[in-house]
């Protein structure tokens, strides 16, 4: 059993990760970010401390104040330098820019005068001496100082965030800036002040940190391990209560104590505890609420090619001119520098670049933030020479015993089996976005550094090491230095060749879409389980590829030295954010500016500034889109300039019959006497409300049902679940099948069409890529026929392409198929979400109010196109509209909700003269009531709106 000192030596340093959770829960209560900057911020004023106390001389309580003062400036200066300046960014841009927080405080320390001449001296404590309260039990003063400033700092945040005026607008201002304006609130002023005393918060947390463990060498040096606790004890705490975040912190100090006395033989060990803990304290927070709603893309928008500068030759080939001049630059640069370790240096860029490829496919388009990326490169590398060696394996009194596999069989195993464990990792964050996830994968970083790389099924027999000889890879030689480079080369190009096929394709699309809008994307069919899955496995196999041939470079495995450590994974961000994320080009550049720049001139003071997580946060501020944002701003100068040669653009087309796209498939009609929606008893509950109470509903063939009523009435949310967007109870059936436990991507799967009152689709894509999204719900692209370049994924690829042309046409959205649907009008994406659902070919639609954000004079234009809709599709319709004249013109059947219940259904007539429809919705003015029946008949020969006659804001 462990001692009551070493309970209470856990407690005391659990007070202190506690504290330090309850500095990340302030910021992120008050802006929705994960700091991950809240241990380094400390450095500023704690270096200073011990700087003023043992080389000045400053009386201690004065040197106290003092640090504390400068770490509240330091952390005021970081939101006004920083935060504020990414005030409107998404959050996930925050969370990077925290990164190169903590480094720009590493680099300010660096620059004060060093302690070296007082290394004997321990850091300074208050008082001096011991206290004893029991014979088993003895406290010194470093900890009784924790046991006074923890408790009293705890209190006063408590105190300022329930009593204090500033303290009560902080979750406001983070909830509703909006609304805090309006009511007089700052937001950016209480940024300013958390902030603040967030940097307070650290510097005291370092103080104390630093005095309990009494060195004055290793006060920068305290590691990720504090950082992760502290993260830990936060997201236990739902990243809200400080109360919990600091009995969540003692509960881990405890926790470790009781592991490393229990398994002292086992180093690391509490570090996957602390993983194992993360990883459950994340999964229950995202099922909680949403984590995270804001967009993930921080990647520049790439414009596409107009389609008529497609036909000249040098504009086809503009994208590709600046690889092919690296590629040429790489393949000679090696014979005309022939020193060998120049060359290991060329191929440490090279895999580098690979495993940031993986970065930019989870990252740049999943919007996943990895914090973790070399761990995978680290195993895939220890995987790869284990398996070139040989395994043996112990199972109980069992040992089985493998062969080697050759070099090139080695790396490949190595990449599949990282695929599978990174799968298996993602499989537990499917409900996770971006900022819980990075802390996810930063809790897996520190295990593998700390634990994982050091099983003994990893390393040499008898050893601690892991060596990785390379030889011949199909018969040739690669055991010089340049041979290899030559390999590894060849291995990025075929990388990047893979990566940018799979962007263009479906694989890429829907990827983006999951990333930008999941419940759309799910609407057009695609499961984003199924989705980010694929993403975690194609990463992580890629890292653990780069992995395997960065180690066979040096053949051998540094992972207890360098490469494969927590803070190269943080490297690997900054590698794929300077160079441009979600650029295939960008992890090239990336890693040519961070890891060849320091190592090309080397007697350079300032190319480590810019090369670090420094120079992250300098682009971040400044040139966002990263290295090769530049590229594409003058690419689309010169294809302005060469747009504008070729004179005036031409009318865009538009389609005078059915497209292919719709007239290609055929389907039985469904039976006339059954319903192809119905929907029985069907609740909803949000905790203790009741926002749909029993509802049932018929759809007939080729029906158009109106549904209308007040705001908050439950039309939205029966749709939802409809849709399989919201739990509910009771039974939905469609098309004579019961679809009531069925996931929403599967019921799209089933004809069930679906748009949302926003309208937001995907803001990353253009128009014709987002129809080609809802195109996959007639045939799933490929991931690994894709890869491999099989001849007939580009048949598809080109049929997909011209289905979606004759979409946009149909629609009139032509001069819009290349526009990126962040860019559009409010009506003009209204057309857009028809279009996906023509291109879905659904049996039924739910349309959730279609005119929504639309002038009242471009409303007119969507009753007749709705009905062009239902001839063409012949379906079925459930229409969301709060335009009278417009839902009872067009439906054959209306139902009318009031606090979740049907109040009135039948023919229009009946449902707008019900008593208390009229009291409930229509109220009782008597012209409101007469203009809800007004709408313009329907008429087969009316002329369907082009995207122009809607197009406004």
């Amino acid at each position: 059993m462990p001692t009551t000192q070493l309970l209470f030596d856990g407690a005391v340093t659990g007070l202190v990760i506690g504290l330090l959770a309850m500095g990340i829960v302030l910021v992120h209560r008050s802006s929705r970010v994960i700091n991950f900057a809240v241990a380094n911020m400390g450095l500023v004023g704690s270096v200073l401390f011990a700087l003023l106390v043992v080389r000045y001389h400053v009386p201690y309580w004065a040197a106290l104040v003092v640090a504390l003062a400068a770490g509240t400036a330091f952390g005021a200066i970081v939101d006004l330098a920083v935060v504020r300046r990414l005030f409107n960014a998404p959050r996930v841009i925050v969370l990077v820019a925290t990164i190169g927080v903590a480094q720009l405080a590493l680099t300010i320390v660096a620059a004060y005068p060093d302690l070296d001449d007082h290394t004997t001296e321990q850091y300074p404590v208050p008082w001096t001496g011991t206290w004893s309260p029991l014979d088993d039990l003895e406290i010194n003063s470093a900890q009784l100082s924790i046991l006074i400033a923890v408790p009293a700092t705890a209190l006063a945040l408590s105190w300022f965030l329930g009593r204090t005026v500033l303290g009560k607008t902080v979750k406001a201002s983070a909830d509703n800036p909006e609304l805090a304006r309006l009511q007089g609130i700052s937001p950016k002023i209480v940024s300013t002040a958390v902030w603040a005393i967030a940097g307070l918060v650290a510097t005291l947390c370092l103080i104390l940190i630093s005095a309990q463990n009494k060195s004055l060498t290793q006060i920068t040096t305290l590691g990720p391990t504090t950082l992760l606790r502290a993260l830990a004890a936060a997201v236990i705490a739902r990243m809200v209560s400080f109360r919990i975040a600091l009995a969540a912190g003692i509960g881990l100090g405890l926790l470790q104590a009781f592991v490393q006395f229990n398994w002292l033989d086992q180093p690391g060990l509490s570090d996957l505890v602390v993983l194992v803990v993360v990883l459950v304290a994340v999964f229950t927070v995202s099922r909680g609420r949403d984590t995270e709603t804001s967009s993930f893309s921080f990647a520049p928008k790439v414009k596409p090619v107009p389609e008529r500068l497609r036909q000249v030759w040098w504009v086809r080939h503009i994208a590709r001119s600046g690889l092919l001049l690296l590629g040429v630059v790489a393949i000679v640069l090696p014979l005309l520098v022939t020193q060998p370790s120049r060359h290991l240096l060329y191929t440490v860029i090279l895999a580098y670049a690979i495993c940031a490829a993986s970065v930019t496919i989870l990252t740049g388009w999943a919007g996943q933030l990895s914090l973790g990326q070399m761990a995978f490169a680290g195993l895939g590398a220890l995987t790869a020479a284990s398996l070139n060696r040989g395994l043996r394996l112990e199972v109980g009194d069992t040992v089985y015993a493998f062969r080697g596999l050759t070099f090139p069989a080695a790396v490949l195993v190595a990449s599949l089996f990282t695929a599978a464990l990174a799968a298996l990792v993602g499989a537990g964050a499917l409900r996770v976005r971006g900022l819980l996830l990075a802390v996810s994968t930063f809790a897996f970083a520190v295990a593998c550094e700390q634990y994982l790389y050091r099983r003994d099924v990893f390393h040499d027999e008898g050893t601690s090491s892991a060596s990785f000889p390379r030889s011949t890879v199909l018969g040739i030689d690669v055991s010089t230095q340049r041979a290899y480079y030559y390999l590894v080369l060849a291995v990025l190009v075929v990388v990047l060749i893979v990566v940018a096929r799979l962007r263009r394709t479906g694989v890429g699309r829907t990827t983006i879409g999951v990333r930008d809008n999941p419940a759309t994307a799910a609407a057009y069919t695609v499961a984003a389980a199924r989705v980010k899955l694929r993403t975690f496995a194609l990463a992580g196999g890629i890292a653990g590829l780069g992995g395997a041939l960065l180690a066979g470079a040096v053949q051998s495995v540094p992972y207890a030295d360098k490469y494969f450590l927590s803070p190269d994974s943080l490297t690997l961000v900054a590698i794929v954010v300077i160079g441009g994320l979600g650029s295939v080009s960008g992890s090239v550049l990336g890693a040519l500016w961070v890891i060849g720049l320091p190592a090309f001139m080397p007697d350079n003071e300032l190319v480590p500034l810019l090369t670090s997580s420094l120079g992250l946060l300098i682009l971040l501020l400044y040139f966002p889109g990263g290295l090769v944002q530049i590229g594409y701003s003058a690419r689309d100068a010169l294809l302005g300039w060469a747009d504008k040669r070729l004179g005036a653009e031409p009318a865009p087309k538009t389609a005078t019959s059915a497209p292919r796209g719709l007239t290609r498939t055929t389907r039985p009609a469904p039976p006339a006497d059954q319903p192809v929606l119905a929907t029985t008893d069907v609740r909803v509950r949000f905790g203790g409300k009741t926002a749909v109470d029993g509802v049932s509903l018929e759809v007939r063939p080729n029906e158009i049902i109106g549904l209308i009523g007040t705001n908050g009435a439950g039309k939205s949310t029966l749709m939802n679940a409809i849709g399989g967007f919201v739990t509910a109870t009771g039974t939905v059936e469609l098309l004579g099948r019961d679809i009531s436990k069925a996931a929403p991507a599967a019921r799209a799967r089933l004809g069930l069409g679906r748009t949302f009152q926003a309208a937001t689709l995907f803001p990353e894509l253009t128009v014709r890529e987002t129809v080609q999204i809802a195109l996959e719900a007639r045939g799933r692209t490929s991931l690994l026929s894709t890869a491999l370049h099989l001849p007939h994924t580009f048949t598809r690829e080109r049929a997909k392409r011209a289905d979606a042309d004759d979409l946009v046409d149909f629609l009139g959205l032509g001069r819009y198929a290349d526009a990126f649907v962040g860019d559009l009008s409010t009506g003009t994406r209204r057309i857009v979400e028809l279009a996906g659902l023509l291109a879905l070919d659904a049996r039924v639609l739910c349309l959730d109010e279609p005119t929504a954000g639309v002038a009242q004079r471009e409303t007119e234009a969507f009753g007749p196109l709705i009905q062009e809709i239902r001839r063409e599709l012949g379906a079925s319709m459930l229409v969301i509209e709060h335009d009278m004249p417009l839902i009872m013109g067009i439906s054959d059947r209306v139902y009318c909700l009031e606090t979740g219940r049907v109040i009135a259904s039948g023919q229009p007539d009946d449902v707008r003269n019900d008593p208390k429809v009229i009291a409930s919705y229509l109220g009782t003015d008597e012209r409101a009531i007469e203009r809800s029946g007004s709408a313009p008949a329907d008429r087969s020969d009316t002329a369907l709106p082009s995207a122009e006659a809607t197009a406004t804001a």
